[in-house]
């Protein structure tokens, strides 16, 4: 399972036009699954995103996480993670896991978030988003699990 953590000052998906989930200030995490995935990876990815610290401290040094401050954070399921690029020009996304597969564990990923405290947003699964958000810093981390 992959995850694409970028810190916002806001984030919002549309779909059809509308704002299906929005966040001010927190993460947003893109993420992706694979074939062997399982609901453990879900929870290792939910508990990294919760507990990386790349939130400013009083100092303006990244040495919180999101769970010390604004406790938001907008998933957003990400097939294209999982994109091999190694040979052509067109990604092949043969390491994807086809949506029946992904779809419980980005939801099991939201819900281990939730559990711990997060107030999660997140897109619609199965359709064509429009991510609009403000990257602060940039921070942009990668987290696999």
């Amino acid at each position: 399972m992959r995850g694409l953590v970028q810190r916002v000052a806001r984030a919002a998906v549309r779909v059809d036009g509308a704002v299906v989930g929005a966040i001010d200030a927190g993460l947003c995490a893109f993420v992706g699954v694979t074939h062997t995935d399982t609901a453990a990876e879900a929870g290792k990815l939910a508990e990294r995103i919760w507990n990386l610290r790349v939130m400013d401290d009083d100092a303006g040094v990244m040495n919180r996480s999101v769970a010390d401050t604004t406790r938001a954070v907008l998933v957003v399921s990400q097939f294209t993670l999982y994109g091999d690029t190694s040979r052509g020009r067109r990604p092949s996304w043969l390491a994807a896991a086809r949506p029946e597969e992904a779809e419980p564990l980005v939801d099991a990923v939201v819900a281990e978030l939730r559990a711990l405290g997060a107030e999660v947003a997140t897109g619609r699964f199965r359709t064509e988003m429009a991510v609009e958000l403000i990257n602060d810093g940039p921070v942009t981390i990668w987290l696999e699990v």
